[in-house]
């Protein structure tokens, strides 16, 4: 029997069970991206009103269509999400254009947060964000339904500290 290869240029590697984020984060970030849009548009206007010149209504054209662009971007990057619990550490990948795999051994681990804003809150989503001694090895995994979270957490947790006893 053959051991599968992993190659260090594939981010995404097949021989782990990757879990996905909640699609109600597609939401959360559409929500977001409207509300600048809005105040964006909104600031746009009011200077057309003062000056009636056609530069504010390009203004207006270029932030319509970059949010167009940007909520296309944002649902293909939601999907990109996933996690995957392993015995000795925790994969979070992410990124369309750029791939990010972050790789978080347990016994590195410092602390675990569970943060929830008001947007995710109304759609019952939080965040799992984790921290090493290392600042650029943190890592979050956003859009968790908040029991999913919780668990998360807690077993993080406990496999941080069960880790760190051996060192």
């Amino acid at each position: 029997m053959s051991t599968p290869s992993v190659d260090a240029l594939q981010p995404w590697p097949d021989t782990v069970r990757w879990r996905p984020v909640s699609s109600k984060l597609i939401t959360v970030e559409l929500i977001s991206l409207a509300i600048w849009q809005a105040v964006l548009v909104l600031g746009l206007v009011v200077g057309w009103l003062f000056a009636h010149h056609w530069a504010w209504l390009a203004g207006i054209a270029a932030v319509l269509a970059l949010g167009v662009w940007r909520a296309t971007v944002a649902v293909r990057a939601v999907r990109a999400w996933g996690y995957a619990e392993r015995d000795n550490d925790l994969m979070v990948r992410h990124g369309l254009l750029v791939r990010r795999l972050s790789i978080v051994p347990y016994a590195r681990m410092q602390f675990v947060d569970v943060t929830a804003g008001p947007l995710e809150r109304a759609f019952g989503l939080a965040t799992v964000q984790l921290h090493t001694a290392a600042a650029a090895s943190d890592a979050q995994v956003p859009g968790l339904p908040p029991d999913e979270a919780a668990r998360l957490r807690d077993r993080l947790t406990a496999l941080g500290e069960d880790r760190a006893e051996g060192l």
